[in-house]
């Protein structure tokens, strides 16, 4: 989904008792936000400030101590942003002498590659892993491979598909679990980019991993899908803590006695491979102490012991502890033989007598890490006395894994390859006299190699978290929104080991298991969300692939069993912003995404969201292009009259009548339309020569024959776009004549003779003669009249 948040809060790290704040942005002003702490909603009181101005929001708790290291979340609408507060202890400043200060600071200074590096490495391996070979019968060239990238860090994941033998570019959608489509999660932490290689005809695909944290660790998929053909590809992403600045020496973490008073200092006290500085002392009252790397620090005896300390000391802590809390005081700590070590401890003489045989003794105790060797050494008075080695009271025999070595008057024991078995009290004897130490083996830390993974059911469902961790049968603790699960409850959770894989199951959920849960081991983290739906949303009518022509209309519709349920529609991964031509509606169960005058731009791929429910409805929308060649229409221009086709075109009127000839014309395009009066002679000429060309036909007209213009008047031409008009307003005789209209346009020409009549009174005989005049007769004779009113004259 497209969040609503431009600026979103980060995970942060404070000292106790200090004052935390996290800020965040919202796109628009005035939208309500809430503030969640390990999922519950967080209310305004003198810890916990909050505010908002526009659309800036704050959270800042005040005070914070060891309870307030929890999950939080800032939410918007839809949108929902977790983050973390991590709380440290308070730095605990030492007085160190400068001259005795110097071996410290060697070790401190000694440079630490800058965590970008080890980034860096990471993405570049990421990047730099072998191709796969082509597969012919997946889409995949290259499928996206494993990562790794510590907390902070990027990372980017590759897929490459053949494109040789598509019509079009293939679809890729990557999903993070089995549900969570992360087209809908492109912003700051996340980045999708596509491109096309026309030279080898090959499409690449990258999913990119910005400033990655602890929860983005798990399982992916990339799914790519063509008109007929399906593929996908999973993969994991692994996210290790970032790495403690400089080289972490346990060595330098004990503290010597210094021999001239009660200064200390700090050294390379721990025992080395080499064998330097075998006989550091250091009092285990303070082994249990907790350190940020959860490194154990002893601290030295004698006069360190009369100096404030005001951290917290775990030994303290067990003393005043019920033995129910050992198991998780010693988990915490990351003590891995609690009671074994308490027992021994209390074995330990506080005050010993000085000794006679031995210059310098064994420390109280000493740590190795397991398969490690160390090299226990005492120095005798006498180089040449002998010595023996004793472990849990019995002698220590030489083999290949213990070692005696007499070097002057040093008495080294040296053991090779140390297992758990070696745990144990161990005595130089010398005549009478005896020194004893304790040696604890660490083991390893338990890693995390496959992290959890976001689940979301329905209520009623059952739920299997699972995480792999680096050792068979190892010991983790499982927590729910920061609060620890415990055997207690196994009628709610199950916890279940096979191998190296963990798992915590729940047989029936119910609305109040959401939230976040988490898998601890001392040397790794895993978180997962858990998101219970209160029923089961149902599609009757999903969205359906359309093809489209332009400036057609499509309509995508899908139909939901509830119809309160809300939701967003998505084009290509992004939120569809509805204006003037996209419409998205909502009338009960149904919901509709409108799309009038389709243009190529809208091509793409559009998913339908129900809010709060895993359902992803998808469809494509194809445009279809129509390519038409437009040829322009062309018609020659033609004269409608009934009366062509008759000889002769005559028309008939009364003198003092109105004269009205409509002459329909047409053609494409639309031609001129030229009305002439022509005279006898030349009309017997245009009759008589058929074959002068219209430019001379038409040089005749324009010198002998009178162009009618006229719009007003008695005689005027009235002209529109289907047809022209011929007016004679009160005929008169010289209205007489032919009357010659033309059309013209590019395509040709057409033209029509129209003889007008005019009707009136003839003039009287001329000339009139009698002769022959007779009894009861005469002959009269008269010439004709000049005019004979339009009629020939009968008698």
């Amino acid at each position: 989904l497209v969040s609503a948040f431009t600026k979103k809060p980060k995970t942060t790290e404070v000292t106790a008792g200090s004052t935390a704040v996290f800020e965040a942005e919202t796109e628009k002003s005035g939208i309500k936000v809430k503030w969640q702490r390990a999922g519950t909603e967080i209310m305004e009181s003198e810890k916990y400030v909050i505010k908002t101005e526009g659309n800036k929001h704050s959270l800042t708790i005040n005070n914070v101590g060891k309870d307030d290291d929890v999950t939080y979340a800032v939410i918007a609408g839809s949108s929902k942003v977790k983050f973390e507060l991590k709380i440290k202890e308070p730095e605990k400043s030492e007085t160190v002498t400068p001259a005795e200060a110097s071996p410290a600071s060697t070790a401190s200074e000694s440079p630490a590659p800058p965590a970008e590096s080890s980034q860096n490495t990471e993405v570049a391996s990421a990047e730099t892993q072998p191709e796969e070979p082509l597969d012919p019968i997946g889409l995949f060239v290259t499928r996206p491979q494993n990562g790794e990238v510590t907390v902070g860090g990027n990372i980017t994941f590759t897929a490459k598909v053949a494109g040789e033998s598509l019509l079009k570019k293939p679809s890729v959608k990557w999903f993070k679990g089995k549900w969570m489509d992360l087209g809908s999660k492109v912003g700051k932490h996340l980045q999708l980019h596509d491109n096309y290689d026309r030279n080898t005809k090959v499409y690449t695909f990258e999913l990119e991993i910005i400033e990655a944290n602890m929860t983005f660790a798990g399982g992916y998929r990339c799914e790519v899908s063509t008109k007929d053909k399906f593929d996908s590809s999973n993969f994991n992403l692994t996210v290790n803590e970032a790495p403690v600045t400089g080289d972490l020496d346990i060595r330098a973490a004990f503290r010597r006695t210094s021999l001239a008073g009660g200064g200390r200092r700090m050294t390379s006290a721990f025992l080395s491979t080499e064998g330097h500085d075998e006989g550091a002392e250091f009092d285990f009252s303070s082994l249990l102490k907790k350190s940020g790397t959860q490194t154990l620090i002893p601290f030295c005896r004698g006069e360190a012991k009369s100096e404030s300390q005001s951290d917290v000391d775990v030994w303290d802590i067990l003393r005043k502890a019920p033995p129910t809390e050992y198991e998780k005081i010693a988990f915490q700590y990351g003590i891995t033989d609690l009671r074994g070590m308490l027992k021994r401890l209390k074995r330990i003489k506080k005050e010993e007598k000085k000794s006679t045989a031995f210059l310098k003794k064994l420390d109280p105790a000493y740590q190795v890490d397991k398969g490690q060797k160390i090299k226990l050494t005492v120095e005798v008075a006498n180089p040449d006395a002998d010595v023996k080695w004793l472990k849990n009271g019995q002698e220590i025999q030489v083999s290949g894994r213990y070692i005696f070595e007499a070097v002057g008057n040093k008495r080294i024991l040296t053991i090779n390859h140390c297992s758990l078995a070696d745990d144990a009290a161990y005595e130089c004897v010398v005549g009478d006299e005896k020194s004893f130490t304790e040696l604890f083996v660490k083991e390893p830390p338990i890693l995390i190699t496959h992290p959890l993974e976001d689940q979301m059911v329905m209520v009623g469902e059952r739920v299997e978290f699972e995480c792999e961790v680096s050792e068979e049968g190892a010991t983790v603790k499982w927590e729910k929104d920061g609060t620890e699960l415990t055997r207690e409850e196994t009628f709610k959770y199950r916890f279940k080991k096979d191998g190296k894989k963990q798992y915590l199951i729940i047989n029936e959920t119910t609305k109040e298991d959401s939230g976040h849960y988490t898998v601890k081991t001392n040397g790794g983290v895993s978180v997962a969300e858990l998101i219970v739906q209160e029923k089961k949303l149902e599609v009757y009518q999903s969205i359906a692939d359309l093809t489209v022509k332009a400036r057609d209309q499509a309509v995508f519709k899908c139909e939901v069993s509830d119809e309160n349920v809300k939701g967003i529609w998505l084009k290509n991964g992004k939120e569809v912003v509805p204006d003037e031509r996209i419409k998205i509606s909502h009338i009960g169960r149904i919901h509709k995404l409108t799309i009038e005058d389709v243009t190529p731009e809208d091509e793409a791929d559009y998913s339908f969201i129900p809010q709060g429910f895993a359902y992803n409805l998808s469809a494509k929308l194809q445009f279809l292009e129509v390519k038409i060649d437009f040829v322009p229409r062309e018609e020659p221009p033609k004269i409608h009259l009934d009366c062509l086709g008759q000889s002769p075109d005559t028309i008939v009127v009364v003198a003092g009548n109105k004269l009205r000839l409509d002459v329909p014309v047409s053609g494409d395009p639309t031609p001129t339309v030229i009305w002439q009066k022509v005279n006898k002679k030349n009309d017997l000429i245009r009759i008589n020569d058929d074959s002068m060309t219209p430019s001379e036909n038409s040089s005749d007209l324009n010198t002998d024959n009178k162009l009618l213009f006229e719009s007003e008047g008695r005689v005027r031409v009235e002209i529109h776009e289907d047809h022209c008009v011929f007016i004679i307003e009160g005929a008169e005789k010289e209205d007489e004549g032919v009357y010659r209209v033309i059309l013209k346009n590019p395509v040709g020409e057409d033209k029509a003779d129209i003889t007008v009549k005019v009707i009136d009174v003839p003039d009287p005989p001329e000339a009139p003669t009698i002769s022959n005049i007779g009894e009861d007769y005469c002959t009269v004779q008269w010439q004709p009249p000049k005019y004979d009113g339009g009629q020939p004259v009968l008698g």
